[in-house]
């Protein structure tokens, strides 16, 4: 159920995300822009299925709107031009998968004891950023 994620998420801790971006190809000065972000999670779904993620901080945001299994093309927040889909599996999670010049990043978020965890994996990298529901 998509549902689970729906609400405003606030970014409560952050691991290993420098040694992703890095992974992802990402340059010195994004990297440390993602590192000093702390961004918000606002996840909804319209009544058409459609499922709106918005990131918001102090430094940028950026929001992308999707129908499960549906793929689309997008530019993402440091500027790849990926293929991107997602899919919400049997066990709850939400999986993103980003392709572009070949390469290819999951993102899985999940909702456990009230908090949204998303897994970013690139290859052998992996980095957990975790939210708390905010009021």
């Amino acid at each position: 159920m998509v549902e689970q994620f729906v609400g405003k998420w606030t970014l409560v801790s952050s691991d290993n995300f420098d040694e992703y971006m890095k992974a992802v190809g990402m340059s010195f000065a994004t990297r440390q822009m993602g590192n000093l972000s702390k961004p918000n999670l606002i996840i909804t779904v319209g009544d058409d299925g459609v499922i709106s993620i918005k990131a918001e901080s102090t430094l940028k945001t950026t929001a992308v709107q999707f129908k499960l299994n549906e793929e689309f093309d997008e530019t993402t927040a440091d500027g790849r031009k990926a293929r991107v889909g997602h899919s919400l599996l049997k066990n709850g999670k939400l999986m993103q998968k980003q392709s572009w010049e070949g390469k290819t990043t999951t993102l899985e978020r999940e909702v456990q004891d009230g908090k949204l965890t998303a897994k970013c994996i690139m290859a052998d990298v992996v980095a957990v950023r975790t939210y708390e529901k905010a009021e």
